[in-house]
């Protein structure tokens, strides 16, 4: 229930943001400059933010809209899952020895006493081995292996939504770009001649989108390739510590 708050959280901030953006946005395209008959005035440069918001505004609220919300969802599930990730990253070495130092001033119950007092899959799992040595190796053993992919489900959890929207922005962006096409090729039949002024319009409008749809692709991919990156060296870790685990226990039996 925490982690579904954070989400929205999250969500609700970039909402919020962006709708101020987007507001800030339209306020500047309306403001109209007044030139002098004499003198023209000199063309303003925009910064990259300002053509940003104005290439999006040229694109449309329709797929413009949804690409955005593609984006917001995407980064607010990476940045939790990234939150989550960090957390769960445990010093394995130190960990490790602390549970061999417990086990032999203390016993079984020192030992998970640690792990009860250490954050992280791997210390779930040492506590989940340990709890089941009375029953001999081979329970704790399934005991770890069991567990294992229960916090290696936890890691991976809603991680399939980014590649969702990574798939999914690109895919609304050319969408929008063969709309545009066709209603630019609506308006060469309905005016029965090739004029460049009739088209144009409408084919920026429908490039913009699939260049917007992209650039979320892009984004959301690097977020995508970090966590996995990240939950790959979690379970290394989790099946080097299980290893080791077992190694311990077997140590103590004899």
């Amino acid at each position: 229930m925490k982690r579904l708050f954070s989400i929205l959280a999250i969500t609700g901030m970039m909402v919020f943001g962006t709708a101020n953006a987007t507001t800030i946005a339209t306020t500047t395209t309306t403001v109209t400059i007044q030139e002098d008959t004499d003198a023209a005035a000199p063309a303003e440069s925009l910064g990259f933010h300002q053509e940003l918001k104005k290439r999006f505004i040229e694109g449309g609220p329709e797929f413009m809209g949804i690409v955005l919300l593609c984006l917001i969802l995407g980064l607010a599930i990476a940045i939790e899952r990234i939150i989550f990730l960090n957390l769960s990253t445990t010093n394995t070495k130190k960990l490790t020895q602390e549970v061999e130092d417990a086990l032999s001033s203390g016993g079984v119950e020192a030992a998970k006493e640690v792990c009860r007092n250490t954050k992280g899959p791997i210390a779930s799992i040492f506590y989940q081995g340990l709890d089941r040595t009375d029953e001999g190796l081979d329970a704790a053993e399934k005991a770890v292996v069991a567990y294992g992919g229960v916090q290696m489900g936890q890691l991976e959890k809603n991680v399939s939504w980014i590649s969702l929207f990574i798939a999914l922005a690109p895919m609304l962006g050319f969408m929008g770009t063969v709309i545009g096409m066709i209603q630019a090729f609506d308006k060469i039949e309905a005016a029965g001649d090739m004029q460049p002024s009739l088209v144009a319009g409408g084919i920026k409008v429908a490039l913009l989108t699939t260049v917007f749809g992209l650039v979320v692709a892009i984004i959301l991919q690097i977020f995508y390739n970090y966590i996995i990156a990240k939950i790959d060296s979690i379970v290394n870790d989790m099946e080097d510590a299980s290893i080791t685990l077992m190694d311990l226990l077997i140590r103590n039996k004899k």
